[in-house]
């Protein structure tokens, strides 16, 4: 059987971002069948039409085949003044550019861990009409929102808490099951 491949895109470009530290932990936790690749966004300039004009940048290119190969993709998206982060959304944004924008019919799901209490709630709200416009095909349920993350992960970035392990191997699945679904649709 040919493993579901997710490519996990970190919405923070923090050396100790939990929401980094969210999908590498995911990747220890994905069901038979699935393979998590994590992408970081460290080589994504802002966004500029002139740059564009010129030839995609490199990291633009990678990220956009990246997620072209991927069965899926799962966003962990930080939550920034009630809403998305800036340098996750210039990428999707660079992603987007072309006629072959790669998010188009994409199974996608989102995660995100914050230091607050509603754990980048808001920030996954911000999300819908972004990846509404791009045809991203969103699993909306079940959800996953990591309050208080700078108490939920051990100084190795995995997390603390059995029931945190379990919600998040329970959205791992039914992401497989939805990223499955693709094919018949």
């Amino acid at each position: 059987m040919t493993a579901i491949r997710v490519l996990g895109i970190s919405g923070s470009l923090r050396h100790e971002s939990f929401n980094t530290a969210l999908l590498r932990t995911a990747g220890t936790l994905v069901p038979e069948g699935m393979a998590l690749t994590v992408q970081l966004l460290h080589d994504i300039p802002l966004y500029n039409g002139d740059v564009e004009a010129a030839g995609l940048p490199a990291g633009v290119v990678a990220l956009r085949e990246a997620i072209r190969t991927a069965d899926g993709v799962l966003i962990a998206t930080p939550e920034y003044n009630n809403s998305m982060p800036g340098v996750l959304k210039n990428a999707i944004d660079w992603v987007s550019r072309g006629k072959d924008q790669p998010l188009a019919g994409k199974p996608l799901a989102l995660v995100s861990a914050s230091n607050g209490g509603f754990g980048g709630a808001r920030a996954q709200l911000a999300w819908m009409p972004t990846l509404t416009v791009l045809g991203a095909r969103w699993m909306h349920r079940p959800q996953f929102y990591l309050s208080n993350a700078q108490q939920a992960f051990a100084p190795d970035g995995s997390l603390v808490d059995e029931r945190t392990r379990e919600k998040l191997r329970g959205l791992l699945a039914s992401f497989a099951a939805w990223c499955g679904e693709k094919a018949s649709v």
